[in-house]
């Protein structure tokens, strides 16, 4: 939807954004409502005619005439706004180096209660510096702000490819623009592939100790190895507090001076497994020890490890 800003003929106060549709006398009628005239001719800026309205583009503004002919807007107006307080509609912004020219309406109206909004509401009551060119500087990143901008202008989010999302993320947060950044956290949460939370295979942890020098402690902290085929492998010193070994094969696996604090062994099959110097405190079992190697092993009589009934 393209909007614009109507003024009467040979004025720039008390201006009114207006949607464009259908055809130029629904833009005429729409113009008479608005601003109390009985409209019959628009004009650009320069004092051309307008008879098609497929001529008019966004944020385009337009002196509405009753007939007369086209009367520039005064040339002191801006002597007089300065002095007044009052602020022409079109401004640009320099945002990081980039200029970006739009109205104040696009920044104030889609989104009141925003920075931008704040800043450019009345007074500038924030304080803006301009730089020489009369652009206002933002020391933002142009490339993320120029979504923002756009959808302040029509109300969707558009972001060109290669743009990232969380960039353009936090330029909404910071600029307090509440329902962008609900739209672009939910784009990014669709965008994340799904957790993995599926068991690692013999296969895969087969590489993980054959990447693992033999004099380093390979850490498996709550991973899930449920089910897997761990059996008559070489597993001494390995860290397996609190990992999901449920239903694993571990017969003749040598699990020696391993730590299984808080593991879930539950329906593991430990036959023939070395637990020479292994940590269980706390760990869940089942009684699936019996027939474990802990019984042929010097520290078998006075084990690390405990066991819940």
């Amino acid at each position: 939807m393209r909007r614009v800003t109507l003024f009467v003929n040979g004025t720039t106060k008390n201006g009114k954004v207006v949607a464009v549709y259908g055809t130029l006398a629904d833009l005429l009628s729409v113009a008479s409502n608005k601003l109390g005239i009985r409209a019959s001719s628009l004009y650009n800026g320069k004092g051309g005619l307008i008879d098609d309205i497929a001529l008019i583009r966004d944020d385009d503004v337009l002196y509405v005439s009753e007939g007369d002919p086209f009367v520039e807007p005064q040339n002191d107006l801006k002597c007089s706004d300065e002095h007044s307080g009052a602020h022409t509609d079109w401004l640009t912004l320099n945002i990081g180096g980039r200029f970006f020219t739009t109205t104040r309406s696009t920044l104030v109206s889609k989104e009141p209660e925003s920075m931008l909004a704040h800043m450019f509401r009345d007074k500038d009551v924030w304080g803006n510096k301009q730089d020489e060119r009369g652009a206002y500087l933002i020391d933002r990143s142009p490339e993320y702000f120029e979504p923002i901008l756009n959808y302040l202008r029509h109300g969707q989010l558009i972001v060109n490819e290669g743009i990232n999302l969380l960039g353009v993320l936090e330029e909404a947060r910071f600029f307090g623009i509440e329902q962008l950044a609900e739209q672009l956290e939910g784009v990014i949460k669709n965008t994340q592939p799904p957790e993995d939370h599926s068991p690692i295979s013999r296969k895969e942890f087969v590489r993980f100790l054959l990447a693992t020098p033999t004099k380093s402690e390979l850490r498996c902290q709550g991973l899930n190895f449920s089910g897997a085929d761990f059996s008559r492998l070489d597993l001494r010193y390995i860290n397996f507090k609190m990992a999901n070994l449920s239903r694993c094969n571990l017969t003749h696996a040598n699990l020696c001076c391993s730590n299984l604090e808080r593991a879930d062994l539950s329906g593991a099959n430990l036959d023939g497994a070395n637990l020479q110097g292994v940590k269980m405190l706390c760990s869940n079992a089942e009684g699936r020890l019996s027939k474990a190697a802990i019984s042929r092993t010097p520290l078998a009589s006075k084990p690390t490890w405990k066991v819940p009934i």
